[in-house]
């Protein structure tokens, strides 16, 4: 779910789902892309932060564990290393708010030009020394700088949620693609789930489609995902 700051709209989705008896499993937050943390500027961090304890608080009352965090954006004018400092400055404001209710903080990397190897985003979240930091790894994003396989093995027990998606590489770029149509190895995938004995979601994060589609979807999931037949 999205970060929704309108009170009675959160009421209601969570009214929503308790009727048709659907379990939210977590909230995307809104505001870290328009706002990121890394910024030197106090009010667009400060702007950022309000977001992600409104995210926070979504969470804790429609029962989710997590909420997705996009760290940092590197850019012209914010440096990696200012992007590593002023992010994790900012995120362990966040840790006592997430102690509190009792939801976790999942770093995800999203083509933001920063953490751009599992080495780097394992030190990343270990620095924090919270187990309310944890990792939200996306097999598709990581594809474009290595292998899905090797970064579920480097990250470990620290990833408490899993994106699912997979794409093309081409001569003049790339395509996404549905499941099993890509360049993502699914068994090794598979393998590696089993080998740090994944227990968290699995969220297929791909477009909508009419009931053939999504049905077709869900086998490719048991299929890639669980190694169903």
């Amino acid at each position: 779910m999205p970060t929704t700051p309108d009170e009675r709209a959160a009421e209601g989705m969570k009214s929503a789902a308790d009727k048709a008896n659907i379990r939210i499993d977590s909230v995307m937050n809104m505001d870290h892309w328009r706002y990121p943390l890394s910024s030197s500027n106090p009010e667009v961090v400060e702007k950022s932060l309000a977001g992600m304890r409104t995210s926070l608080h979504n969470a804790k009352l429609w029962g989710a564990d997590t909420v997705l965090l996009v760290p940092a954006v590197v850019n012209p004018e914010t440096s990696y290393r200012d992007a590593w400092t002023r992010s994790q400055d900012q995120i362990r404001k966040l840790i006592p708010l997430a102690a509190e209710l009792e939801v976790g903080i999942a770093i995800e990397e999203v083509w933001n030009r920063f953490l751009l190897s599992p080495i780097e985003m394992a030190n990343y979240i270990r620095d924090f020394q919270s187990p309310w930091i944890k990792a939200w790894l996306d097999v598709g994003n990581v594809l474009l700088y290595g292998y899905p396989q090797d970064w579920i093995r480097t990250l470990g027990k620290s990833i408490v949620k899993l994106h699912v998606k997979d794409f093309k590489r081409r001569e003049d770029g790339y395509a996404w693609v549905n499941l099993g149509d890509g360049d993502a190895d699914w068994p090794e995938v598979r393998q590696a789930l089993a080998e740090i004995a994944y227990s968290w979601s699995a969220i297929a994060e791909l477009q909508g489609g009419d009931e053939a589609y999504l049905r077709d979807l869900s086998r490719r999931m048991d299929r890639l995902i669980f190694g169903r037949a």
